[in-house]
């Protein structure tokens, strides 16, 4: 039972948390159920209503997802250089919402690849610059908890949209084009709330002015313990390769078919939960610490996935790998937060977002072909030496910074005064 002191603590965290940072949580949520609504049913739509080939849906996946990682180099960058964030996140967020008609209206495989597209450039517009604005609303002291109250209710919308379009489909008799159709309205609401609920902190009037945010100078500024934060983060990313893999292994299992998406809620259930209270206690105590336990929480993951033998102990893994994104992503964010100058916080979540997509790519590249040759036994297990590489690499970025992630004031801060001095 959860002792009452930690409880009280928990509500007084979020009570402190603005209004702001829980109305882009709000926001997150509501584009995850729309998302997650379409993407859940997709390729089994493309397939069997379609007649879309399995070359044709990875090529509509990977177009995707290579356009929002480019995308957000670029968006996060202009953040900068405007000195605004919520335009820029409000016209992502409302790229995504107009393709969702595109889906139930599509006569093609090409116009879903066009709505596919134009989605996730919208999303590779907004996630650098909303970031940014997170850390530019949130206080250094509340920086964990919003990361991580905004990734909780993210996460939210995750299990929720594949559980209504589940429900939808037995209720409509697997009518796709309705589940589509009812998907518009929470992308719809996500921009709304944008728009009307966030404001724009005003920019302080100090804060140097950007030119070139890409430029080499401009890139140096960022500093090296941003750089060792996204170095390390890359290595951990090539550790993670795609979750569909966690479930192949679960079918190989015996998990029937129709089960398969619960995979997906279990794993993001622990995950929506896990998020908040890790952020919030990696802001009373030191974050490398709490990032060392997330990554060491993989390796167990990965190791228990790689000795499975049977559904419980795939489940046990699924668990163990919820419970590490709980631990990481929101955390990793809030590191780049950290580590940033003000002025470059957008370039600085473009570039790491960036570093990230490629390497993901990467890794489930490799997880496929190691797959195919030595199977789910050595994929599992190279992403638990991956890890552990990673986890050297915080080692090291301890070692070379030590007050990173600590409650001070942070060494980029620092960095930051002596480049412009």
């Amino acid at each position: 039972m959860e002792h009452p002191a930690t409880s009280e603590c928990a509500r007084t965290g979020l009570r402190t948390i603005s209004s702001e940072i829980w109305a882009l949580g709000f926001v997150s949520l509501l584009m995850d159920v729309s998302s997650e609504m379409v993407h859940a049913l997709l390729p089994i739509y493309l397939v069997t209503v379609m007649g879309a080939s399995m070359v044709a849906i990875g090529t509509i996946e990977g177009v995707a997802e290579a356009t929002a990682a480019i995308t957000k180099v670029f968006s996060g960058a202009l953040s900068d250089w405007l000195g605004k964030r919520k335009l820029l996140a409000v016209i992502g967020y409302a790229l995504a919402a107009v393709t969702k008609p595109v889906f139930p209206l599509a006569s093609s495989v090409g116009w879903v690849m066009a709505a596919r597209f134009v989605d996730r450039i919208g999303k590779g517009i907004r996630d650098a610059p909303r970031d940014a604005l997170i850390a530019d609303i949130a206080p250094p002291d509340l920086r964990g908890a919003s990361f991580g109250l905004r990734q909780s209710l993210d996460t939210v919308g995750a299990f929720v949209g594949p559980l209504l379009a589940i429900g939808l489909m037995w209720l409509t008799s697997n009518q796709f084009r309705i589940v589509f159709w009812v998907a518009v309205l929470p992308g719809a609401l996500a921009v709304g709330v944008l728009a009307l609920a966030v404001r724009e902190p005003v920019r302080p009037a100090d804060l140097r002015q950007v030119r070139a945010p890409l430029s080499m100078p401009e890139l140096r500024r960022l500093g090296s313990s941003f750089w060792l934060v996204v170095c390390v983060a890359t290595v951990f990313t090539l550790a993670r390769f795609s979750q569909a893999f966690l479930l192949v292994r679960a079918q190989g299992m015996g998990l029937p078919t129709v089960l398969i998406p619960l995979i997906f809620v279990v794993m993001n259930v622990i995950y929506a939960l896990a998020a908040y209270p890790a952020g919030a206690l990696s802001d009373r105590v030191n974050r490398l610490t709490m990032i060392i336990v997330g990554f060491s929480i993989l390796i167990a993951a990965d190791l228990v996935l790689a000795r499975a033998g049977s559904l419980p102990g795939v489940a046990l893994g699924v668990a163990l790998w919820g419970l590490h994104l709980g631990f990481t992503e929101g955390l990793l964010a809030t590191l780049v937060s950290d580590t940033a100058p003000p002025e470059l916080r957008g370039t600085a979540f473009g570039m790491f977002n960036l570093a990230g997509g490629f390497a993901l790519l990467v890794a489930s590249l490799l997880a496929g072909m190691l797959w195919e040759i030595f199977g789910p036994q050595m994929t599992f297990l190279t992403g638990a030496g991956l890890t552990a590489l990673a986890l050297a690499g915080l080692g090291v970025v301890r070692w070379r910074v030590p007050t990173l992630g600590g409650n001070q004031k942070t060494e980029t801060e620092e960095d930051a005064m002596s480049s412009q001095s």
